[in-house]
């Protein structure tokens, strides 16, 4: 069988003899063919029809094939359909007559043959016969394939639902999935017209007329509310598949949630929403939009359906009353959650306008509608099931946990038979509600963190009220140090949060305690404003309490304005000329709430802008204060790209911020500015983000990265940062592990360096770097490849003061217990290299 490549240049051959030298060498060529080579040849010739014009290949050619049997299959034949849609949409429309007809022929005969293919694509081919020629009289090919196409189209059959096709349509699985779980709803008297008027509303908000219209259709509609929660409820659900959409290539399919035609509908619905009571409208329309604001295939910065986000996220901007409380807890939720800038953006002036309706700030807003679940004020929710009783509990630093208590008072961690089987209905709840409580923990993690890095205030009693009693956001703020100023000075004191007598105090290192008083203001503790000897003596008091944080404060890293920094003014490079696994390091970018350009071999994307707008304090009233944000430089570098052509490494550059106020409104011009003008928090927080995407994605993590031949390019630069200096992430850990390791059972047998951790087994000795976790034997510095899964837990159990990002403390630790019992070690293809050349 003649190979693909090879027939394609003998019918490129064939065509220039044919036009050059005249006779019928294509002929010839097609005619000794095999039919699987037919088929070949003929997708070969189509697509050069439609890369050229129909003159490029004779009119025998087209013509003969489109008359034989080729064996097509339905994806061929969509593929041809695809490209002929496409190619319509971009020819000009005086070339139409001359051309459609030609490119027609060859799609049609494999549709044809395979009886019929997504009908979504022969509506459009259809649409474009009748951009080619119009409505001509009976006989001419346009009438021909318009009559085709017609047959295999078939007429439209209404289901019971009695909607037409238009209406809830097969262009994607979401339109005949609500027909068919929905059919007595949507067969309801006045259904159409309120479908017909939802899929009418052509802007992203609508008009006051609107929506009066749309509330009288949908009273005219028995169960009206049930129809609108079933239709939005059904989205919020829909997972991501392949849907037609338009696109200026004409009409193809590509992953989403819904298409065009079911979007509209849906838009209207969404408003339609807003004007209903029901206590499920905030969650339902918060549910849409995080399912349609997250990304296609789960990258950050595309959505699945920009525009049913938005629209969502409008909605839920325009809450009035109680349920804008509500609305601003699932806005700031999604605003951890979509990366796409655009809804993002959105997200952010829904909070700023609920907000300034309501006189508070977005910050006020979101904690005061943080749900306690039914939890009391020790965080704590019981109900009894026969002599069993659940205890649904969340504890510091932010653990929910679902436990139950036989009647001899001992501790079951999991739901004992007697209780699954005799009070399943009412364990039932109790699991969604543990399950609710997780995903509420990491939110109120990420918000704290948030004010963290923005240094909000707030007064005793929002502190008190909204923080430190809270029975969900209180467990992870009593694990944080706090400041209080208790006057005007801004003399600002430290301590972790303790009740007394009379209420709550910080208890100070020293074992003095700060009372907070009524009018007093409190602050997270950052060490960006601390001196050197506060932190050193604040890391030893948690480690011996072991007080563990919901996530790096007293540990955290500080980037100081460095004096490279002050020399190069407007930008930095501490970060610029590293190597990153791209894929990985853009999924950082994008939990941390970086958005920009994806690289790859298309376009413009041999470089790209990642921004990120740095958090404001969240006591800043709506209209004041300045705006920050961060620029990070990547680069496209030349050692291969995925399937889809995106880039598999990238390469670090310049970090620059700017600042807006915000006065200026959103429209404001964003300023460039010296790194000496930019707030110290500012500067450390957006670095510490440059630093974890390096610190993590870096090449130089990949301990198998100079195993790979073709790029070994990049062995200097792996050498360098995988056993090079410390960056200031690692310095960090270093510090963390001299406090640690003298209260393990491995304190004699391991060593801190200035970049290692060395470690005395019974066979070796070893050192583990510090910042990339990989592992050298002495004494010739052999390399020794752990894999992760084969680095177990430490044997016993060491208190970690911290999460760390990327678990390399973890990390290091496991590693330095099993090469401390090296003769132990069982894994044969790690003993194996820890024996080699003893």
């Amino acid at each position: 069988m003649v190979g693909t490549t090879s027939l394609e240049v003998r019918l490129y051959e064939a065509g220039v003899r044919q036009r050059t030298q005249g006779g019928a060498a294509v002929q010839e060529l097609l005619q000794g063919l095999s039919p699987d080579e037919l088929r070949r040849a003929a997708l070969w010739i189509h697509r050069n029809q439609c890369r050229g014009g129909a003159d490029r290949v004779t009119d025998w050619s087209v013509s003969w094939l489109a008359g034989r049997p080729l064996g097509w299959s339905a994806s061929q034949a969509e593929e041809l359909l695809e490209r002929l849609v496409g190619v319509m949409a971009m020819v000009d429309p005086m070339q139409l007559l001359q051309e459609y007809g030609p490119l027609m022929r060859l799609p049609l005969a494999a549709v044809v043959e395979v009886g019929g293919c997504d009908r979504a694509l022969m509506r459009a081919a259809r649409k474009a016969s009748l951009s080619a020629w119009g409505d001509q009289a009976e006989g001419s090919e346009n009438a021909a394939i318009r009559e085709a196409l017609d047959r295999l189209i078939g007429p439209e059959v209404p289901d019971a639902t009695g909607l037409p096709s238009a209406l809830l349509n097969d262009e994607d699985a979401y339109g005949p999935r609500m027909r068919a779980e929905h059919e007595e709803l949507l067969a309801a008297a006045g259904v159409r017209a309120f479908l017909e008027h939802c899929a009418a509303l052509k802007t992203s908000r609508p008009t006051r007329k609107w929506q009066k219209a749309a509330g009288e259709l949908l009273m005219e509609v028995e169960r009206g509310d049930e129809l609108v929660r079933a239709l939005l409820d059904g989205v919020a659900e829909q997972v991501e598949h392949a849907v037609v959409a338009a696109h200026p290539m004409g009409v193809h399919r590509e992953p989403g949630l819904v298409g065009e035609r079911n979007e509209a509908v849906l838009r209207g619905a969404l408003w339609a929403a807003s004007g209903l009571t029901g206590p499920w409208v905030v969650p339902t329309v918060g549910a849409v939009v995080l399912n349609a604001g997250t990304g296609t295939g789960g990258s950050g910065g595309i959505c699945r359906s920009a525009k049913l986000a938005s629209a969502g996220v409008a909605v839920l901007g325009a809450c009035v009353g109680e349920r804008a409380a509500d609305a601003v807890q699932w806005l700031g939720r999604l605003k951890g959650k979509v990366r796409n800038r655009a809804v993002a953006k959105a997200i952010t002036k829904a909070l700023e306008t609920v907000a300034a309706r309501s006189g508070l700030t977005p910050g006020m807003l979101r904690e005061r509608g943080v749900p306690a679940h039914g939890l009391d004020g020790r965080g704590m929710r019981e109900e009894a099931l026969g002599e069993y009783t659940a205890v649904l509990s969340v504890q510091e630093p932010g653990v929910a946990s679902l436990s139950f208590r036989g009647p001899q008072g001992r501790v079951l961690k999991s739901a004992p038979k007697a209780a699954r089987e005799g009070y399943g209905e009412r364990l039932a709840p109790l699991r969604a509600a543990l399950k609710e409580l997780r995903t509420l923990l990491a939110v109120e993690r990420a918000r704290l963190e948030e004010h963290l890095a923005a240094g909000t205030t707030w007064p005793a009693e929002d502190w008190e009220r909204y923080y430190i009693d809270h029975p969900v956001t209180g467990s992870a703020a009593r694990a944080l140090l706090w400041e209080v100023s208790p006057d005007a000075d801004e003399r600002w004191t430290a301590g972790v949060p303790e009740r007394t007598g009379g209420g709550w105090a910080l208890a100070g290192a020293d074992g003095t305690a700060i009372p907070v008083s009524p009018g007093s203001r409190l602050r997270l503790w950052h060490p960006v404003r601390t001196e050197a000897e506060e932190v050193a003596e604040w890391r030893a008091e948690l480690t011996e309490r072991e007080l563990r944080q919901p996530f790096k404060q007293v540990f955290r890293e500080v980037y100081p304005l460095a004096p490279a920094e002050v020399a190069t003014g407007s930008y930095s490079n501490r970060f610029a000329g590293h190597i990153l696994r791209y894929g990985q390091a853009r999924a950082l970018m994008t939990e941390r709430g970086w958005t920009g350009d994806h690289l790859g071999y298309f376009g413009d994307g041999a470089s790209s802008e990642m921004v990120r707008d740095l958090p404001r304090p969240g006591d800043t009233p709506v209209g004041e204060g300045v705006f920050w944000r961060a620029r990070f430089f990547v680069g496209l570098v030349d050692a291969g790209t995925s399937a889809g052509g995106v880039a598999v490494l990238c390469s670090t550059g310049q970090v620059r911020f700017e600042r807006r106020a915000a006065s200026a409104g959103a429209r404001g011009v964003w300023e460039r500015v010296s790194l000496a003008d930019v707030p110290a928090l500012v500067l450390s927080e957006a670095l510490r983000d440059v630093d974890l995407f390096v610190g993590v994605a870096s090449i130089g993590a990949d301990p198998e990265w100079r195993d790979r031949g073709e790029e070994r390019a990049y062995d200097g630069y792996w050498e360098s940062w995988s056993f090079g200096e410390l960056t200031a992430s690692a310095r960090i850990r270093r510090e963390t592990l001299a406090r640690l390791l003298p209260r393990t059972g491995i304190a004699d047998r391991t060593e801190l360096t200035e970049r290692f951790l060395r470690v005395r087994g019974e066979l070796r000795a070893y050192r583990i770097h510090l910042g990339s976790g990989h592992v050298l034997m002495e004494p010739e510095d052999a390399p020794l490849y752990i894999e992760p899964d084969r680095s177990p837990q430490a044997p016993e159990k060491v208190f970690l003061p911290y999460e760390e990002d990327g678990g390399m403390l973890s990390v290091i630790l496991s590693r330095a217990f099993l090469l401390a019992a090296d003769a132990g070690i069982t894994d044969r293809t790690v003993t194996s290299r820890i024996r080699r050349g003893l």
